[in-house]
C-alpha cells in the first residue's frame, strides 16, 4: 500500500514539472515575438542601375562634325549649256546626272521656239516648243510658278487636257504637255512634249522662277537673271 501511494506520489510530481515546462516555453515565446512564419517578411533589396559608360573623347580633339555640302559660287551663271544641236519639233533633251542640287531656273525664248531648265546653274533639259499666237501672245517677263498640277483641264477652252500644268499667270498661262508640232500655237501657254514635261514636273517646284525673252540667248558664263528678279 505504500509502495502504490509513493507511485501515485512520484506521477503527480512529473505532471507538476511537465506542466511548468509547458508555461516557461510560453512565456518565452511572447516575449521573442511571433514565430518566424509570422513575422513580416524583411524589406526587399533596391539595387540602383548602373549609370550607362561614358563616352571618351580625347583631350583636346573635338568630335568630327557632319560635312556640310557648300553651296555652288554664282548659282545663278550658266556653267554648262547641253551640247545638243538644234531641237526639232517634238524633240528633248535631259541630262541631270552628275549635276548638284541648286536653284531652279527656266528660260524660255520665243524666237528660238526653245526651252531651258538649269539647276545650279547647269542646263539638265532642253526643249522645242509651241507659244501664243498674235491675238493671244504668250507675256515676256520674269513668272514664279504658282501652281502645279499632273492631271490639268481647261474648262475655258473645252476640258482640254493640259497634263503636267505649271501655271505662271493668274489668268492661266502655264507650261504644259502637248503635241508640239509645225503648225500648231496655243492661248498663250507655253506647250512641250509631255514627256518632257513629265520631268520638268518632277523637278520644279512651285516658287521656282520662269523667264519668257524674244530672242536672248544664253551661253555659259552669263547670268541667268539679275539678282534683284529673284
Amino acid at each position: 500500500m505504500a509502495a502504490r501511494r509513493q507511485a501515485v506520489a512520484a506521477k503527480l510530481i512529473l505532471a507538476v514539472a511537465a506542466c511548468g515546462i509547458v508555461a516557461a516555453a510560453a512565456i518565452s515565446t511572447d516575449r521573442q515575438g511571433a514565430p518566424a512564419a509570422a513575422q513580416a517578411a524583411p524589406a526587399a533589396r533596391i539595387v540602383a542601375p548602373r549609370p550607362s559608360k561614358p563616352v571618351a573623347i580625347r583631350p583636346g580633339i573635338a568630335p568630327t562634325p557632319a560635312p556640310v555640302p557648300s553651296p555652288s559660287p554664282n548659282p545663278m551663271m550658266v556653267k554648262r549649256v547641253l551640247d545638243i544641236g538644234p531641237i526639232k519639233f517634238g524633240d528633248y533633251a535631259w541630262d541631270a546626272k552628275g549635276v548638284p542640287d541648286g536653284p531652279l531656273i527656266i528660260t524660255v525664248d520665243l524666237a528660238a521656239q526653245t526651252l531651258s531648265v538649269f539647276r545650279d546653274g547647269y542646263e539638265i533639259g532642253a526643249a522645242a516648243i509651241l507659244y501664243g499666237t498674235d491675238d493671244k501672245p504668250t507675256p515676256l517677263g520674269s513668272f514664279p510658278i504658282l501652281m502645279k498640277d499632273a492631271h490639268h483641264v481647261s474648262r475655258t477652252y473645252g476640258n482640254a487636257p493640259m497634263p503636267y500644268t505649271l501655271r505662271l499667270t493668274a489668268d492661266g498661262v502655264s507650261v504644259h504637255g502637248t503635241e508640239v508640232a509645225w503648225g500648231y500655237a496655243t492661248h498663250g501657254c507655253i506647250g512641250v512634249p509631255t514627256a518632257f514635261a513629265r520631268l520638268l514636273f518632277a523637278e520644279a517646284k512651285v516658287g521656282d522662277r520662269v523667264i519668257i525673252t524674244r530672242g536672248k540667248t544664253l551661253a555659259t558664263g552669263e547670268r541667268l537673271v539679275d539678282s534683284t528678279a529673284i
